[in-house]
């Protein structure tokens, strides 16, 4: 019964993380029957874990920010009112095509700016 023994509380970072995923795997097996299974069943079972939970970090990884930032927007525009680049007096043109996006800009450097982080973000999502 290793896990039900009290462990000092002041071990080193890897061997907690170590005891923690071991009570995870135990915690596992026992709610979902695991410890029932064969060797190989065992095999199987961990691997489609560790195939999910990899696709699930690596998911994480490539489209969180992504989707951050694309919230981020969202809450800016209703939190402003609108685009900050339209806000200033300028005409955006963006003309999308499938390899390049060309934009026409009239007004001052800072609109020059906003425009062209409204193309870069609207480029990113597209």
């Amino acid at each position: 019964m290793e896990y039900m023994t009290r462990q000092p509380e002041n071990l080193p970072a890897p061997q907690r993380l170590g005891r923690w995923l071991r009570l995870k795997q135990y915690q596992i097996e026992v709610t979902f029957g695991v410890y029932m299974f064969t060797p190989v069943e065992k095999f199987v079972f961990w691997s489609v874990v560790f195939l999910l939970f990899g696709l699930f970090v690596i998911a994480c990884i490539l489209y969180l920010p992504q989707h951050i930032l694309f919230i981020a927007n969202r809450a800016w525009f209703y939190v402003s009112g609108g685009d900050m680049a339209s806000s200033s007096g300028s005409n955006i043109v963006a003309v999308n095509h499938k390899d390049s996006v060309s934009l026409s800009v009239s007004g001052t450097a800072a609109a020059a700016k906003a425009a062209k982080e409204t193309i870069e973000s609207i480029a990113r999502e597209l």
